[in-house]
């Protein structure tokens, strides 16, 4: 079996090839650092290349200040093109409505930014052989438009079109565009969701930027997965001009997880997998073999060890670490010597989605389980310190302290969102499931996420030596629209009624290929 590929959330990819490396970059939203590119050499085995950035402006929403957060926004969807030795990555943020291009000759960076006049969702962009350049976008209406040779702007008197519309009752209309000059003709890749269908992959040609592109569905496969269509995505070829595409798969609450397939052109036009259909097992080139990949999740003892091996790409963290937005590096001390990693609060907070300073993993398909030692000694009134697993319905075990004693606390998060533009501040703190008096201030916490047939369920134990010990009752995880990822785990701290308190993580275990 080839896919499902990284097995993680990594949506809306697209797909480059510089000499014998590919890149794939893919959304990242609220996550920071942001906007990740993975690299690989034969499209099956990736790992960790470079973040795009940092910091994307600093706002106060960004930084999950004053009440405001980016849940569901952020960075999506990003084009990734390679031209004259510089890499170009274009995305639109939806919290701050601009569309950013950076710029870098080395993958690694230093990446250069700069912004593009106009919001162009979900887009594409096409360095044309007679140095024009174009950019694809848009939602049910797709537009082609032409920009400046600086990429600042429109181009005045330049093309600027409408070239495609979606049926007006189509649940999804037209997006995610992928657009590529091959052979001489211009083709269009796209997602939608037909009247009765399900995610569906289209391609529309045309034999000039001016001309009309006709086409329709070329794609319409689950792989037998709950009716879960794959589609959106790039495609690329390989040296010896083999072509793939790189799609997505929607899979539960584990999130959006990269399909690739095999694809050949028949009078012009692309074919995907067997005549629509994505076969379990097709040719792959090895451009590296005995390649060793660094994996993109896993264990931590947070020491010096780790973060020699030259992947300190977060922060000064492990690359495989994101933070639930912009993080207040001020508030944590990671001691690399004696493999600990301590977070202070600075805010109140009523419940974990407010929390700052949230390291993150992404959990993995079929199923994942982590733990992690924690010195909860340091927590005052209120606090609450511990692992969780992290989405708007999200769940978590931790230590607080009430009336002056340490308890440990088992909780979930319940609730309904209307679409993707529903809730975006919950207030409301998590409802508990179990309490419980632990052994002491240092605990093992651990948490188990299954996500095999979509059984999307959680588990959360207290360890004792290689000794796990269940602690409140099963829960169902989600992948809801407000927050628009999957689900992740998160090591993390708040308080409710006074600041100061901390907590101290250190020996973070991580198991994947979970059933």
């Amino acid at each position: 079996m080839i896919n499902p590929i990284t097995c993680r959330d990594y949506p809306d990819p697209d797909v480059i090839r510089v000499g014998d490396t590919y890149y794939m970059v893919s959304t990242t939203m609220y996550f920071m650092p942001g906007c990740e590119i993975l690299r690989s050499y034969d499209l099956v085995h990736w790992e960790h290349a470079s973040y795009v950035y940092d910091r994307l402006d600093s706002t106060p929403a960004q930084r999950l200040e004053e009440g405001r957060n980016i849940y569901g926004c952020g960075m999506w969807a990003a084009s990734l093109r390679y031209r004259e030795g510089v890499f170009h990555v274009c995305f639109v943020a939806n919290d701050t409505h601009k569309t950013y291009l950076f710029r870098a000759r080395d993958i690694r960076g230093p990446w250069e930014k700069s912004e593009i006049r106009g919001f162009y969702h979900d887009n594409s962009i096409l360095f044309d052989d007679d140095d024009r350049v174009f950019i694809v976008y848009g939602n049910r209406e797709i537009r082609l438009t032409e920009l400046d040779a600086d990429l600042t702007g429109p181009r005045p008197g330049g093309l600027d079109r409408v070239i495609l519309k979606d049926d007006a009752e189509a649940p999804l209309g037209y997006e995610g565009s992928h657009f590529y000059k091959i052979d001489g003709r211009y083709y269009l890749f796209l997602i939608h969701i037909p009247r009765g269908g399900r995610r569906t992959e289209s391609c529309f040609v045309a034999d000039s930027p001016e001309g009309e592109f006709t086409g329709g569905d070329v794609m319409s496969d689950d792989r037998g997965y709950f009716g879960m269509g794959v589609a959106q995505g790039g495609i690329v070829e390989s040296p010896s001009g083999r072509w793939y595409a790189m799609l997505f798969q929607d899979s539960g609450a584990v999130g959006r997880i990269p399909i690739l397939m095999p694809v050949h052109w028949e009078k012009g036009r692309p074919v995907f997998g067997d005549a629509g259909r994505i076969p379990e097992e097709f040719a792959i080139e090895d451009l590296k073999p005995g390649y060793s990949y660094r994996p993109l999740t896993g264990s931590d003892d947070f020491k010096n060890t780790s973060i020699r091996e030259g992947d300190a790409d977060s922060f000064g963290f492990l690359s495989r670490w994101q933070f639930n937005h912009e993080p207040d590096l001020s508030l944590i001390r990671h001691n690399t010597d004696g493999g600990t990693v301590e977070i202070r609060t600075g805010r109140l907070s009523t419940n974990l989605v407010q929390a700052r300073n949230i390291l993150t993993q992404r959990t993995a398909y079929p199923g994942s389980r982590a733990r992690v030692s924690l010195d909860a000694s340091g927590l005052r009134e209120g606090d609450y310190a511990g692992i969780c697993l992290l989405e708007s319905a999200y769940a978590f075990l931790a230590v607080t302290r009430r009336e002056g004693k340490l308890q440990l606390v088992m909780a979930r998060r319940e609730i309904n969102v209307p679409s993707i533009w529903g809730i975006r501040e919950d207030l409301e703190p998590a409802e508990e499931m179990a309490v419980q008096e632990p052994d002491g201030a240092s605990v093992i916490l651990s948490a188990e996420a299954i996500f095999a047939g979509m059984k999307d369920e959680a588990r959360f134990y207290v360890c004792d030596g290689d000794t796990e010990k269940p602690i409140g009752p099963a829960v169902k995880l989600k992948f809801l629209l407000d927050h628009f990822t999957g689900v992740r785990f998160g090591l993390f701290l708040f308080s409710t009624k006074e600041t100061g308190g901390t907590a101290v993580f250190s020996d973070f275990r991580m198991e994947n290929d979970l059933g």
